[in-house]
């Protein structure tokens, strides 16, 4: 029997919470378990039992500004401790937002004129231990102005990403339908890049850290 994924939404728009508790009802495989109109309502919502509380779902679809005056990165951090991953969706594609929620452990970030199958494959990768890759974070990532994160051409993120994921050069080229020569250019312009920004990267191991650090793999599929 095909596991239900549970699906908590967070949000204090009454007509969109109802409409897309709605929305969800129509997907096979989805629950949804609870609806809130702020992190702490859903989280005073989660089952006592067993102790520790329970997740109050296994996705919780987290609109990034809400009226109570909380603040983003604490509410994803608070129900990223209560054991939900996170899908924060919002109005706008605010790169500097983006990568705000990506660091504060987010695991996707779409905006609310994305359609039902587009919102279902998200919420599927991230509940398989994935992350939602979308245009919006493709944006973020490419537009990124911070001072210590190099800007990557599209080639350069993806071979990054394949490549500190796990994925051999040679895999990690051929995904990328380049050499495995092209590939490696790639990757000695990326740490030439992070030697740029002051922070020094010379090994596999140091990609995958760069990438984590500054939640790039919330773009990988």
């Amino acid at each position: 029997m095909a596991r239900v994924i549970t699906v908590a939404v967070v949000d204090d728009d009454r007509m969109l919470l109802d409409g897309m508790r709605c929305w969800l009802r129509q997907v096979p495989g989805l629950r949804v378990a609870a609806v809130a109109a702020t992190v702490s309502g859903l989280l005073d919502q989660a089952p006592a039992r067993p102790a520790p509380p329970a997740p109050p779902a296994d996705v919780v679809l987290l609109d990034l500004v809400l009226r109570d005056g909380s603040l983003p990165a604490q509410n994803i951090r608070r129900l990223r401790a209560a054991g939900s991953r996170v899908l924060v969706i919002s109005t706008v594609p605010d790169r500097h937002r983006i990568l705000a929620a990506l660091t504060a452990g987010a695991d996707g970030y779409l905006t609310k004129d994305n359609d039902l199958p587009a919102l279902v494959a998200a919420i599927e990768q991230i509940a398989a231990g994935g992350s939602a890759h979308s245009p919006e974070l493709a944006f973020a990532c490419a537009h990124d102005d911070h001072p210590d994160r190099p800007r990557l051409a599209p080639r350069e993120l993806q071979v990054l990403l394949d490549y500190a994921s796990g994925l051999t050069l040679k895999s990690a080229a051929r995904r990328a339908g380049i050499t495995p020569n092209t590939a490696k250019d790639y990757l000695d312009r990326v740490k030439a890049k992070y030697q740029q920004a002051g922070r020094p990267t010379y090994t596999k191991t140091d990609l995958a850290h760069r990438v984590r650090e500054d939640g790039l793999d919330a773009l990988h599929r």
